[in-house]
């Protein structure tokens, strides 16, 4: 398991930060350049494994190059990597942790953040002076230095830019001030907040794992909550007005009519049953395929009943978003967009599982005393979000 140090190199020197000094100090509020992060780093796939992964279908990759001034951006699934040049170039690989085991492990130290508010891991292969130029990026990330060195400048989000596309699907920005301009070397960790400048260029073969976070805007949470609307049938209280107002111009709109419409709105914001179950089931969704194997025998409720009284480990499908909220009379289990309504008394089994990408039985073995939790998780096995070992 990897272990993360908060040393921030400062221009004072270096100085360690505890999680909640972290998020006080810099999380979203600044960048930061941690040493050494992950000491003794050693990456968990190798080059030719993450090309592996760009060759498949279901996989989203990219490979970007920048030969003479001349960017080019092409899309996976790729059948060979002469693209991939000696130098000037990437290939990057999205959520690699719902296909690789040991490189989701990754992800693992950053869970101080909240389980929803993680996205996935992305790896990037860059050969010299590779990289996708200078640009901005709408949610936080941390970006973990793997073999090789690459360097890198970022800069504080309040600065003016100008968007450049030097090809079609790239997006860059003309330049910036950097308050970070450094070379890091294995193990070494960038945190980039929301609308910071930043690029990175590969100094020799380099890899990279960017660990990122989701920070939905309010026009897809508005789009999303009124697609659940219509799919439940809910919401369809009309506007009323039966002490509407005279006036002497038919035309005109009162300001108390807009007020009406847009509390009408807000009430539906306001239904706690639909907000809660529409939020825990968009949030919980994965935007990429997961690496889901069809259970060949299904699991009934008395083989899973005995499989936990037994010393066996258990694990959780890579990439699985999952998380719960407890109000005074339900539990709400979110799973991959499906949402489970539990009595409060599985809340201790539900936090195992949520909390824990392995775990073993005996961990959760008391819930065999709990018909309601059984049932649920002998659906989930089935479902192939969490497996035997």
């Amino acid at each position: 398991m990897y272990q993360l140090s908060f040393n921030i190199k400062t221009p004072d020197g270096i100085i360690t930060l505890s999680q909640q000094e972290f998020i006080n100090q810099y999380w979203q509020k600044k960048p930061a350049l941690i040493k050494s992060g992950f000491a003794d780093f050693a990456d968990p796939i190798s080059p030719d494994e993450l090309a592996g992964l760009a060759m498949e279908e279901c996989i989203e990759s990219r490979l970007i190059s920048n030969h003479n001034n001349e960017w080019q951006a092409h899309h996976g699934p790729f059948e060979d990597f002469e693209l991939l040049t000696p130098k000037n170039s990437t290939l990057l690989v999205q959520a690699v942790d719902h296909w690789h085991p040991e490189a989701a492990e990754l992800i693992e130290p950053f869970r101080f953040i909240p389980n929803w508010r993680i996205d996935d891991l992305m790896i990037s292969f860059s050969t010299p002076d590779g990289g996708v130029g200078p640009h901005l990026d709408q949610y936080d990330v941390f970006i973990i230095q793997g073999q090789g060195k690459r360097h890198w400048r970022v800069g504080e989000s309040k600065q003016t830019f100008n968007e450049v596309i030097p090809c079609k699907d790239l997006l860059q920005i003309d330049g910036f001030d950097a308050c970070i301009d450094e070379v890091l070397e294995p193990g070494d960790i960038l945190y980039i907040p929301p609308g910071c400048p930043h690029e990175g260029y590969a100094v020799e073969n380099a890899m990279n794992y960017s660990v990122g976070f989701r920070a939905p805007n309010q026009r897809e949470l508005l789009s999303s909550f009124s697609d659940y609307l219509i799919d439940n049938d809910s919401g369809n209280k009309r506007y009323s007005d039966p002490s509407i107002q005279l006036r002497n111009n038919p035309g005109k709109f009162l300001q108390n009519e807009v007020n009406d419409i847009k509390t009408q709105m807000i009430n539906a914001l306001n239904n706690a049953k639909d907000f809660n179950l529409w939020l825990l089931q968009s949030l919980s969704e994965a935007k990429h395929d997961l690496d889901l194997a069809p259970v060949e025998d299904q699991f009934d409720e008395d083989y899973v009943h005995e499989l936990l009284k037994q010393d066996i480990e258990i694990h959780r499908l890579g990439g699985l978003r999952c998380f719960y909220l407890s109000t005074e009379d339900t539990l709400l289990f979110a799973v991959n967009g499906d949402v489970l309504t539990l009595p409060n008394d599985c809340l201790a089994w539900v936090k195992t599982l949520c909390e824990n990408v392995s775990m073993t039985s005996d961990q959760i073995k008391s819930s065999t005393s709990c018909s309601h939790f059984i049932q649920n998780f002998t659906n989930l096995l089935n479902e192939g979000y969490w497996y035997f070992d």
